[in-house]
């Protein structure tokens, strides 16, 4: 036999596995020949494209449910509110437990009707979208008496939070100078108080 014909067997296993090999070593590499890298890209963004505290298009899916919540609706509202107070030169009302007025009912909001009112005030954060919130302030630390129509401390007031899901802008963290990235964190926003019994001291 040929040293030829001896070698053909050992030649033959050694294409087999050089054939096996090949489709994994491809899919190593991309079509332009870089290698493969399997980190999460992370999208940076100028000032520019941050203009008047827009959301970048990147995440407009989720600034449509942004929309739903009311620390998000109120915003407007308080705003319009402040500018009104400003034309007017009015001060700001002082803040404190109101007395019940239970004729004003039927016209005032609920947030003045409750028995724990509240009030608003918007928390401002330019590395958070959205950048403003609007945040319930309770006004009395007890409760207002429906008899009476003063505070008592028979119950107390106690905030009511919605969890929210935002987004926290830092810098970004590729070698781009004043560029930025996103993180999505989710806070508890205050949007209402209520009215609980005190706790005792066992």
């Amino acid at each position: 036999m040929s040293p030829s014909t001896q070698a053909s067997p050992a030649m033959a296993l050694l294409c087999g596995v050089i054939l096996l090999l090949l489709p994994a070593c491809q899919a190593r590499k991309l079509p332009g020949g870089s290698q493969a890298h399997h980190h999460h890209h992370v999208p940076c963004f100028s000032q520019e494209q941050l203009q008047a505290g827009e959301v970048p298009m990147h995440y407009m899916s989720r600034a449509v449910h942004w929309d739903r919540y009311t620390p998000v609706q109120m915003v407007p509202y308080l705003e319009q509110a402040q500018r009104d107070q400003r034309r007017r030169r009015r001060r700001h009302p002082k803040s404190g437990c109101p007395a019940l007025q239970l004729t004003a009912g039927a016209h005032s909001e609920a947030n003045e009707r409750s028995i724990s009112p509240w009030q608003y005030r918007i928390d401002e954060d330019e590395n958070r979208y959205p950048p403003k919130l609007a945040f319930a302030e309770c006004l009395c630390n007890g409760c207002i008496d429906t008899k009476t129509g003063r505070e008592t401390t028979a119950l107390n007031s106690v905030l009511i939070h919605q969890t929210m899901m935002v987004l926290r802008r830092k810098p970004c963290p590729r070698d781009a100078p004043a560029t930025f990235a996103f993180d999505m964190d989710y806070i508890r926003v205050p949007v209402g108080c209520t009215c609980v019994l005190p706790r005792t001291a066992h």
